[in-house]
């Protein structure tokens, strides 16, 4: 019986070791001096253009923040790494900046990577806001959310645009059928298609994404094609279809987009035909909470990192912040030492709860459904003009 009773402990005391480790009950923030919001996105490779827009924009946001008193007098500090827009990174990074403190986050700045995120970060109850990460599944579980539009509202609300303005034509698509954020958004643009519009589909994959000749060839009747792609690829299909394609066509893609008019070495000027996109910035804001966004940017870091993913950054701290705010109001406590688990509580009580930020960057009266997809006004963006 003694050595029973011993087993028996011995058992017990295991299970509340790992009881303690898969609740992620471990609270890495009780050091810390500052609350802790992290991020992780491309801040090298060819995707580096959103992740360091991103950290740029969020960062201004923190700093305006703190220079107000911060809250309650507590300062806040942003931690940023970098994935290269590679889903094996984020392990790595999640780990060093969970076990360093991170209370909250905006998770990843793309979808792939976001992806994993979403499931660690479930895994230890962290609340995250991901301003850019827009696949359908990265608010899949109850403690993430999206400022961006989800790729299956872009399709939806392309296809809308499309319907209404294209009806009884036909138009172009060119998709990346290997990439779950460019398939995802034709997924839903396909299905929300009128009957009336036909289509000519084309597709590539990372092993063909250098010669688009034949895909141009597939689609140079087309006077209108939709481009659900990021800008690297869109830009060399466009420089390689130039010529080729009547000059009054319009391209049309989604916030992948949003940064190829300063890509280093694409010059979108040469490009005949007009370049438009479904956004919910308008980088040419000449007043409003747009513009002073615009100017406060590009004082600080110029123009060429200039797009909508900083701004949704920017309106993600304005967010969480915000909504740390009403949960004081409310009489919850958010001590600075506050475990992410604990914080995550809190935050998807006010998500959860109807919450919403007022004059945004990218929206007014933004709320969330409680599947965690954003609730705002999109606009139709035009980058260049046909010449």
């Amino acid at each position: 019986m003694k050595l029973t009773k011993i087993l028996a402990l011995a058992l017990c005391a295991v299970m509340a070791l790992g009881t303690l480790a898969g609740c992620g009950s471990v609270n890495y923030a009780e050091n810390n001096t500052e609350y802790v919001i992290g991020v992780s996105g491309p801040l090298t490779g060819s995707a580096a253009m959103y992740g360091v827009a991103v950290v740029n924009a969020a960062q201004i946001a923190v700093d305006e923040i703190n220079a107000a008193g911060g809250l309650n007098g507590v300062m806040f500090k942003l931690v940023s790494t970098d994935d290269m827009n590679d889903a094996t990174k984020i392990s790595t990074n999640y780990s060093s900046m969970f076990e360093g403190g991170m209370q909250i986050s905006l998770g990843t700045v793309t979808t792939q990577p976001g992806l994993e995120f979403k499931n660690l970060s479930a895994d230890d109850n962290v609340f995250f806001l991901t301003p850019s990460a827009s696949g359908d599944k990265i608010p899949e579980n109850k403690n993430g959310y999206q400022m961006c539009f989800a790729d299956g509202n872009q399709g939806k609300v392309a296809a809308d645009f499309v319907n209404a303005n294209y009806a009884n034509t036909t138009i172009g698509v060119f998709y990346k059928s290997d990439e779950a954020y460019s398939k995802g958004i034709y997924d839903q643009f396909k299905a929300n298609l009128d009957a009336s519009v036909k289509v000519v589909e084309t597709t590539f994959t990372d092993a063909n994404a250098t010669d688009f000749s034949t895909q141009i060839d597939t689609l140079k009747s087309c006077s209108f094609i939709f481009m659900p792609i990021y800008y690297t690829p869109a830009s060399l299909f466009m420089t390689q279809a130039k010529d080729i394609l009547a000059k009054k066509a319009v391209y049309y893609g989604c916030d992948g987009f949003d940064g190829i008019d300063n890509i280093e070495g694409f010059d979108i000027k040469s490009i005949p035909q007009a370049v438009t996109m479904l956004s919910h910035f308008n980088s040419k804001a000449t007043e409003g909470p747009a513009k002073e966004f615009i100017d406060k940017y590009v004082a600080k870091y110029g123009k060429d990192t200039l797009n909508q993913f900083g701004a949704s950054a920017y309106d993600c701290v304005y967010a969480i912040y915000g909504a740390m705010q009403k949960a004081i109001s409310e009489g919850k406590e958010i001590p600075v030492t506050i475990s992410a688990s604990d914080l995550c509580d809190i935050m998807m009580e006010q998500f959860e709860g109807g919450y919403t930020y007022e004059n945004g960057v990218t929206g007014e009266k933004i709320a969330w459904e409680k599947s965690g997809y954003v609730n705002k006004s999109a606009i139709q963006y035009v980058i260049k003009e046909a010449k």
